[in-house]
């Protein structure tokens, strides 16, 4: 299966040129100081949008700021505080957020952890995979929406959420018995199970979206993924020194026959900003195996993806855990 949870679209031969201007929208970016959600904010930053980039540590937050500014003299961006694995952080950035009164026009879920090599647990105890990747951004989204829904009524371009998911979710498999991973936990395979949640996720918002009344179902819910990306995913972590050795090795071998991190930012910035986009699409690099290319489109969705009774009993168990209703 490919293309999205509900429609289709094809981005051929798109690149960071082609985004339209980004003048007067506000962007917020989860896990900005960095990786692909950096170039996803340089980018969106060039075109014109004032840019909030999302970072829990702020020293790390400024010194991409920095770099930013560096690149793009005359960005208009910030760095907001905001920890995933924290839902008092998560509660206390969004009433801050819409305290201001202004629209938002992009949320990009783009933060994540990656297969720490034993359980951890985030500020609430939750597995800090699914606590930070599903959990957290489930959370955000669902106080942020009101802003979104501002910028429904008040600017031309649509407002999206987009979702970053992964071509892990493949091989992912939802354990409602176990979701915190705390009778058996994989690294890979809880870290598969966040993905495939985040992807079902994006897709029952942008269904619940679509069925809302005006204006909120202005807002579009859509996913992508980077492919195989060389980011700090792959050598942030508590690892032996032999494992870091290996990891960076990894990396080495990515940037060379597989996504940088710029190239890996492309489907979330088509996600974000292409007027080829549908609801509910799903979008990522038209390379062997989705691991790479040039080109974006449509994405591989597998079939576990587009369960939609496993997608709203997901969805009933995030609001259960944290507490908080979205839609």
């Amino acid at each position: 299966m490919s293309g999205t949870g509900d429609g289709n679209a094809v981005g051929s031969g798109w690149t960071v040129a082609e985004i339209p201007s980004q003048a007067g929208r506000r962007a917020l970016i989860t896990g900005a100081n960095s990786g692909i959600g950096y170039h996803a904010a340089l980018e969106l930053a060039r075109k014109g949008a004032h840019v909030l980039l999302a970072c829990r540590d702020k020293a790390r937050g400024d010194a991409a700021l920095k770099r930013l500014r560096d690149e793009v003299p005359a960005a208009s961006a910030e760095v907001v505080l905001l920890d995933l694995a924290s839902l008092e952080s998560v509660c206390a950035f969004g009433a801050a957020e819409l305290a201001l009164g202004k629209p938002l026009d992009l949320l990009i879920n783009n933060a994540g952890v990656m297969a720490p090599k034993r359980r951890l647990e985030t500020r609430d105890g939750f597995e800090i995979q699914f606590g930070t990747n599903v959990l957290g951004h489930f959370v955000l989204t669902a106080l942020l929406l009101p802003a979104l829904v501002r910028a429904a009524v008040n600017h031309p371009q649509r407002p999206r959420v987009v979702t970053l998911a992964s071509i892990a979710h493949k091989q992912g498999r939802l354990n409602f018995d176990d979701l915190q991973s705390a009778k058996s936990y994989g690294p890979m395979i809880a870290y598969r199970q966040s993905k495939l949640a985040d992807l079902m996720l994006a897709f029952e918002l942008g269904r619940r979206l679509r069925a809302a009344e005006p204006p909120i179902s202005g807002v579009m819910s859509v996913a992508a993924h980077p492919g195989v990306a060389n980011t700090n995913l792959f050598q942030v972590g508590e690892f032996s020194a032999v494992e870091r050795v290996v990891r960076r090795g990894f990396g080495v071998a990515i940037g060379a026959l597989l996504n940088s991190e710029a190239e890996g930012a492309v489907p979330t910035l088509f996600a974000a900003t292409s007027s080829d986009v549908v609801d509910g699409g799903y979008y990522g690099p038209q390379g062997f195996q989705e691991m790479r290319g040039g080109d974006v489109g449509p994405a591989k969705v597998a079939a576990q993806a587009l369960d939609q009774a496993g997608a709203a009993r997901l969805w009933s168990e995030c609001e259960r855990l944290t507490g908080i209703s979205l839609l």
